[in-house]
């Protein structure tokens, strides 16, 4: 009896450090080192029929230079974001990383020549990370326009889809930027809808009803989601409530990507690296 309770044990502990085995590998290596294109159709509270179907592809925390996502795999993210077809693209912030077991620093000025063929009718617009503000907030903006890349922080522009006028405010960092909302908005003159982009979800209580749509990364979805747990760490103060997806809060709608790259440590685990497609809707009432 003692012998056949051994061998049980034996094999559960040989069981449990197989998984221990797998579960590490996927979380370490297959997981990072993978890319998603995520097609997500949201439909916004306020959203008007005459611009529904606008692609919007929201590329968030590239952190070029982390484990899988060196500067050799940033072709191949811009080759499938232009393969998605999107109407526009919007960078929303930490080009670079800063610090990472297992990456390399990567300079704005290697990464930007890069994300300058990326190709969308409305264009390629960017806002700033806390990452980007550590290395260099200035060095990051230029090396992002003089490729041809607008940087929005606080600031705003007016475009036409098919014809309808909208506006892009870019909102600046909220641990780094001024995150000036009043900026941002100011000189918006019209009852056109608004799409904004910032780097740090946790502007959004703070913005007026009259943002249509709030587009956000800096999370990564938390890296890590255990099921029945959650996910054990958000740099927010508001912890999961903006971790991830699309959220809506009195009648007011967020997005927040997971974005490409890692932090801290190169590590997710059912939170995959992705390119996310928007593609923008009303909510039937």
């Amino acid at each position: 009896m003692a012998s056949r309770w051994k061998k049980r044990l034996a094999m559960s502990a040989k069981t449990v450090a197989g998984l221990i085995l797998v579960l590490g590998v996927w979380a370490f290596w297959l997981e990072p080192s993978s890319l998603w294109v995520h097609e997500r159709p949201i439909e916004l509270v306020h959203w008007p029929k005459s611009l529904a179907g606008m692609r919007v592809a929201v590329l968030t925390d590239l952190h070029v230079g982390s484990p899988f996502k060196g500067l050799d795999q940033l072709p191949r993210i811009v080759e499938r974001t232009n393969d998605a077809h999107p109407d526009i693209v919007l960078i929303t912030g930490d080009l670079v990383i800063a610090g990472v077991k297992g990456g390399t620093s990567t300079p704005p000025k290697a990464i930007t020549p890069i994300l300058a063929k990326l190709k969308a009718p409305l264009g390629v617009w960017a806002v700033l990370g806390n990452h980007d503000w550590w290395y260099g907030a200035a060095a990051t903006k230029l090396a992002l326009e003089k490729d041809g890349i607008p940087v929005l922080d606080d600031r705003h522009v007016r475009l036409r889809f098919h014809g309808v006028p909208f506006w892009l405010v870019g909102v600046s960092d909220a641990w780094e930027g001024r995150h000036d909302i009043k900026q941002a908005l100011n000189g918006i003159d019209d009852d056109a809808p608004i799409i904004a982009m910032t780097h740090n979800p946790d502007i959004f209580p703070d913005l007026p009803p009259r943002v249509n749509l709030l587009i956000a990364g800096h999370t990564h979805g938390g890296q890590v989601y255990i099921p029945l747990i959650g996910r054990p760490i958000e740099p927010s103060k508001f912890g999961q409530r903006f971790a991830i997806g699309h959220i809506v809060e009195n009648d007011h709608d967020l997005f927040v990507s997971s974005g490409i790259g890692t932090s801290i440590l190169g590590v997710r685990f059912l939170v995959p690296p992705e390119i996310t497609i928007l593609t923008l809707r009303p909510r039937p009432h």
